[in-house]
């Protein structure tokens, strides 16, 4: 259990170190941006990035995880790269037809999408969505082979690409939402050609063979993943049509804001399926399963509560432009609503070891009614923080469902009493000072500091972690 520990923190810091700096240089860029962009281009641009990566879940058809998946049922080295072959040339020729497609009904897609016209946008992008699909799959040749040293340099090499031209294009000339868009798939593209370039014993341009089992398996997730991540475009879209693209800027910027969850969460997502499928002890699997989770609620928790008690400082240290600083009343529901995602993420798992994907969309479509419901009755009286709610309404759905259908494909003896422990001493340190302490002011930001600070001994305390489980920890990081 320990060294499978210590592959996971190994691999999800070597995932994280990427997003790390992301999220660093985005915190300094945001000012920048933010005093270029009008809360509404702020609003199409998010909008239209959100839907290149839905669009892109559908694109690939579940290829990729089951990519991830096939590759540690076969140890032969021949095989497994004849597999990496069959999934890059698959992807190239699907996001290309599609794309050529896009870019025919350009306009049309643009007032359907954005409920604006802006033909050069929305073909910006369709290209955009080319370059992501297939470095999504390019990544995953990495992921697999646990080849992190190369994945932590072209990852920064893509964000430190992306910060310079979007700086150039937004700032510089002024190019508005065109140019935040372009620049931040601009340099994926760059990067992309790259790793084929350095992969290319693994990528194969010629027409795709040897799919279907491949879809087969990844099909029946496509329904799932993309009604869980339509919960991030729902929203967006709903607040774009039914109110404006300022409050949907506004939503989008505190998406952005809840970046230090986001970090967690996709290096988590990373990290997480690799080693879950590696371990083909059962029994083994089921503990690991379990204690993982526990420390995934009880780290992103702490996060969480940090993101409630502090968000309204970061909102207005990070805005330029006062019209932006109304994210703050939705910050705390995104960031709560990106944590539960990573719960989704386990549940997920669960069903992909058993092989039985075709359970995961009954949860996530279930969840998609909820977060509509909810969005439609919250969002008039509540405003951006109406969204929030429905997001995290629609995932706590979602993990439930997910639990009930699952749970007999593959018992995990889940920590039930730790799991409550935390959410209980969580609820009390975010919600009770949210209700409590100041919301303005130096002695309301030092106040809630010190709360938070309290909050891992409260953990203890709840016995939801140990001390010597604390230990072995730091014992497993001094060892990497």
């Amino acid at each position: 259990m320990a060294g499978l520990f210590r592959r996971l923190l190994a691999s999800t810091f070597a995932y994280q170190a990427p997003s790390i700096l992301s999220s660093l240089l985005a915190l300094v860029t945001l000012r920048l941006y933010t005093g270029h962009l009008s809360t509404a281009d702020y609003g199409y641009a998010e909008n239209l990035l959100t839907a290149i990566i839905f669009t892109s879940i559908l694109l690939r058809f579940g290829i990729g995880e089951a990519f991830v998946r096939f590759w540690f049922d076969d140890e032969d080295h021949a095989r497994r790269v004849d597999l990496a072959r069959t999934v890059t040339s698959w992807t190239l020729y699907v996001s290309t037809v599609v794309t050529l497609i896009g870019l025919a009904f350009a306009g049309p897609l643009s007032q359907l999408i954005l409920a604006h016209d802006d033909a050069t946008l929305m073909a910006i992008g369709l290209l955009g969505l080319w370059a992501f699909t297939n470095l999504e799959v390019a990544n995953a040749l990495l992921r697999v082979e646990e080849r992190l040293r190369l994945y932590v340099t072209m990852s920064i090499t893509n964000i430190l690409l992306t910060v310079t031209l979007t700086v150039i294009l937004v700032v510089v000339e002024d190019g508005g939402a065109r140019g935040y868009v372009l620049g931040n798939y601009g340099a994926s593209t760059v990067v992309l050609i790259g790793l084929w370039i350095l992969q290319r014993d693994r990528v194969s341009f010629r027409p795709p063979r040897g799919t279907v089992a491949l879809l087969r398996f990844g099909g029946p997730t496509v329904p799932a993943d993309a009604a869980a991540f339509a919960l991030n475009v729902v929203d967006r879209t709903y607040l774009l049509h039914a109110q404006s693209a300022d409050a949907a800027g506004r939503y989008g910027f505190a998406a952005k804001l809840s970046t230090v969850v986001i970090v967690a969460v996709r290096g988590f997502q990373a990290a997480w399926p690799p080693l879950a499928y590696s371990v083909t002890d059962e029994a083994q699997a089921a503990r690991l399963y379990a204690r993982v989770t526990t420390a995934y609620v009880a780290v992103t928790g702490v996060v969480v509560c940090g993101v409630t008690l502090v968000g309204r400082w970061a909102v207005r240290a990070l805005a330029s432009d006062p019209s932006y600083y109304g994210a703050s009343d939705a910050l705390p529901w995104v960031a709560l609503g990106w944590a539960l995602y990573g719960l989704v993420l386990v549940l997920i798992t669960v069903a992909g070891r058993a092989k039985v994907t075709t359970r995961n969309f009954p949860a996530t479509a279930a969840g998609l009614v909820v977060n509509v419901v909810l969005l439609v009755t919250l969002v008039g009286p509540l405003g951006i923080a109406g969204a929030g709610i429905a997001l995290c309404g629609a995932y706590v759905v979602i993990v439930a469902v997910l639990y009930l259908l699952t749970r007999r494909l593959f018992f995990v003896p889940f920590e039930w009493g730790r799991l409550a422990s935390a959410v209980a001493v969580l609820t009390v340190v975010g919600v009770g000072g949210e209700l409590l302490l100041p919301t303005h002011g130096a002695v309301g930001l030092l106040s809630r500091l010190a709360l938070l600070a309290v909050a891992p001994a409260l953990l203890i305390a709840a016995r939801v972690v140990s001390v010597p489980e604390l230990r072995a920890l730091r014992n497993l990081r001094s060892a990497r």
